[in-house]
């Protein structure tokens, strides 16, 4: 029998169920002893698979009768991180050279999203102190070939950006409406 609590109750109430039913349950097959060697240990596991697998436990899964994915690509020793970044959708990951170019790529997105002038232009000495720090370092990785930016003419661009966004916010927006039934007493 086995040495967990959980499994062993869990057994107790198949066997119950099993018994209400009028069906005898199976006799408890018991896993092989802690000093038995490796070919009694994989005799055991590949016999309770065929067993699972003549009742059709396996039946039935998700994925069943198609191809694996990935199986024709080239040898990857990191796949399994390539796979959790897709999958997760994580950002900022990767040799800084990568994450540079992404983050000045998209640099106008992020900087309409900062409200204060003062916080724009520290956001972008930030991002010219990590291209500089990352054309010193010699991790290897790629070449780091993204620019550094002009602070007061991104800052410029900004403004502009911003005042075309409040002014478009102004055309859109309708004039408030007076309510002319009231009065204020």
């Amino acid at each position: 029998m086995s040495d967990d609590p959980r499994q062993a109750a869990e057994r107790y109430r198949l066997d119950r169920a099993l018994r209400g039913a009028g069906l005898e349950p199976e006799p408890t097959r018991s896993a092989p002893e802690r000093g038995s060697t490796a070919a009694e240990r994989a005799a055991f596991v590949e016999t309770a698979i065929q067993q699972a697998i003549r009742r059709g436990e396996f039946d039935d899964l998700p994925g069943a009768g198609k191809p694996l994915t990935g199986l024709g690509e080239s040898h990857d020793p990191d796949w399994w991180i390539r796979r959790k970044i897709e999958t997760e959708q994580l950002t900022g990951l990767g040799p800084p050279a990568l994450t540079l170019r992404v983050e000045y790529a998209e640099r106008a997105e992020r900087m309409d999203a900062i409200a204060r002038e003062a916080e724009v232009r520290d956001a972008l000495e930030d991002f010219n102190r990590r291209v500089i720090e990352a054309r010193r370092q010699l991790l290897g990785g790629p070449p780091v070939v993204t620019p550094t930016v002009d602070v007061d003419a991104e800052v410029a661009a900004w403004a502009e950006r911003r005042r075309a966004r409040e002014a478009a916010a102004a055309i859109e927006a309708p004039a408030p409406r007076r309510r002319w039934g009231r009065r204020g007493r």
